[in-house]
């Protein structure tokens, strides 16, 4: 495992608020064989994320920093992040959330365990403003496929890491933008390249949950998450109800402790 690079992922769009803490909790990490890949997806904050990325860059050559001309979403920044990867092993870390110094370490270490091709991890959920927990952790399930994912996504992007060997690069659909585009990757990997994807219960990241954020929104979503039942993974309209009205529920609980 010493020997194994990993590849991290960070979409940054108008980031300049917390994307130095982002770099600073993996400069932290206790593995060290890593790159972390930031793809600027065309901010329009007069380049302010782009100068403290910059800056980290002379810092440690382990950090690399892509400029889009155009935007294309957090989607398609995360492909380019992905066509460059170099690692045996690629993670995401999104520019506002948080690793736990011994993320790497320990999803490595539970990932090479289990022989896992996808893991996950559980996270705290801490106020856009500040660090502080605002609600009680989320502790991920050991293990879900697609048909469990259909009722409710417990993987955050953040947590994720994935063996690159085993599984092959995956790209995100653009089409989609910054909606649903994960629940659309997850998706199309339970259902035709792995099993399972594989929870770790340690608490190892924190989730940034923004007060404007759209996710946060679930009337917002409803539609979106219905079109990917019907038209995406082409659900019966009776089995696209079961699967809602599972996501509906279980959201509803998720985001209320």
């Amino acid at each position: 495992m010493q020997n194994d690079l990993v590849s991290i992922v960070t979409p940054l769009y108008n980031g300049a608020r917390h994307i130095a803490e982002s770099i600073e909790s993996v400069i932290n990490q206790t593995f060290p064989l890593w790159e972390m890949i930031i793809v600027d997806d065309c901010s329009t904050d007069q380049g302010r994320g782009r100068k403290i990325v910059q800056e980290y860059l002379v810092r440690d050559s382990r950090i690399a920093l892509i400029v889009l001309e155009n935007n294309i979403g957090s989607s398609g920044a995360r492909n380019t992040g992905i066509k460059v990867a170099r690692g045996e092993y690629i993670a995401f870390l999104d520019a506002d959330d948080l690793w736990d110094k011994r993320f790497l370490e320990r999803q490595l270490s539970f990932m090479n365990r289990i022989n896992a091709s996808i893991v996950f991890s559980s996270y705290r959920r801490v106020a856009e403003d500040s660090n502080e927990e605002i609600l009680t952790p989320f502790i991920v399930p050991l293990r879900v496929d697609y048909r469990a994912i259909l009722k409710a996504l417990p993987i955050l992007a953040s947590t994720t890491v994935m063996h690159r060997r085993k599984l092959g690069k995956h790209y995100f659909n653009q089409h989609l933008g910054s909606l649903r585009d994960d629940y659309v990757f997850w998706l199309s990997l339970l259902r035709e390249h792995v099993d399972y994807a594989h929870g770790n219960p340690e608490i190892l990241a924190a989730y940034r949950m923004r007060k404007n954020s759209v996710t946060a929104n679930k009337s917002k979503m409803i539609v979106p998450h219905w079109n990917v039942l019907r038209k995406i993974e082409r659900l019966s309209l009776v089995k696209s109800s079961y699967y809602i009205s599972w996501w509906a529920w279980i959201s509803f609980w998720k985001y209320i402790k």
